[in-house]
């Protein structure tokens, strides 16, 4: 199995185990000489297996990352994807900086000659470069990322 296939069976389980805790949260109880909806005993018992496949499948997942070599500049597929997480972090900072300098989501104008004008404290079209450009990069680990999940086999 590919890692990629992998993480989709991983995204499935969690979406399985979260339903199955929203089922056994509606069935836990119910109202005197009626019928609950559903067994909670059983949704709890196929909810305890969904997580251990879950738990199985995260375990693969790591090892297989943290064993997978990257080509370009060395380091692993974990490290990859850390850099991926911090790029997206930075490339949030950088753009919300930029809009908030240049008064995006506030009133732009003046009423009255009166009214204080608002100035940027920061250099609006240098952040909107700089926030590019880590789009771009993170558009590129992303593309490693995608391409080795596809290509690397699922570690036992």
């Amino acid at each position: 199995m590919k890692l990629a296939e992998a993480l989709a069976l991983r995204a499935d389980a969690a979406r399985r185990a979260e339903q199955l805790r929203a089922r056994v949260a509606a069935s836990a109880r119910y109202q005197e000489g009626e019928a609950p909806a559903e067994d909670a005993a059983v949704l709890l018992t196929e909810a305890a297996e969904v997580l251990g496949e879950l738990e199985s499948l995260i375990r693969r997942i790591n090892r297989t990352n943290a064993g997978t070599p990257l080509g370009t500049g060395g380091g692993t597929l974990t490290d990859a994807l850390a850099r991926r997480d911090v790029l997206r972090l930075r490339h949030a900072t950088v753009s919300s900086a930029a809009d908030a300098a240049a008064g995006d989501g506030q009133r732009g104008y003046r009423q009255l000659r009166s009214e204080l004008k608002m100035i940027p404290a920061l250099p609006v079209a240098e952040l909107r470069a700089q926030a590019d450009d880590l789009a771009r990069q993170l558009r590129e680990v992303d593309t490693l990322i995608q391409r080795t999940n596809w290509e690397v086999d699922l570690l036992d």
